[in-house]
């Protein structure tokens, strides 16, 4: 089973926005994040996703491509595929740089003709954890 990552999808206005980002990089065949270190269990990762988390749930999930690391200055570029999966909303504390993730803590996949707007919103989510409740 392959690990994850989670990561907070920062500049994001919604999880539409963030779609937008990853699409971009498409004539790239990659959308590139940097971090500070490399995950020191990346070759467990190989067939992993980051998961993206957008008002303290997870909303998406982009599949890993790998780690490169830049030779300008020693930090390392997450290496996505540009495109956002879309995942059954679950909710998730915001955290600072990434976390991993196992595989069976991940949320499914929506199927096809699940609508996001069938699942919790984030925000229900988010209150619903507060009171214990998810």
């Amino acid at each position: 089973m392959p690990l994850h990552m989670t990561k907070i999808a920062f500049a994001a206005q919604s999880p539409a926005d963030l779609r937008a980002w990853l699409e971009s990089h498409a004539p790239f065949g990659e959308a590139r994040l940097t971090t500070r270190y490399v995950p020191k269990r990346q070759e467990e990762m190989v067939g992993g996703s980051l998961y993206w988390i957008f008002e303290h749930a997870l909303i998406g999930r982009s599949p890993i491509l790998g780690f490169e690391q830049r030779e300008s200055d020693g930090r390392w570029h997450i290496r996505l595929e540009p495109r956002l999966i879309p995942v059954v909303t679950k909710p998730k504390r915001a955290h600072q740089g990434w976390r991993y993730l196992k595989d069976e803590d991940a949320p499914r996949d929506l199927t096809d003709g699940e609508d996001s707007g069938d699942i919790m919103p984030p925000k229900l989510a988010r209150e619903l954890m507060k009171l214990g409740l998810v």
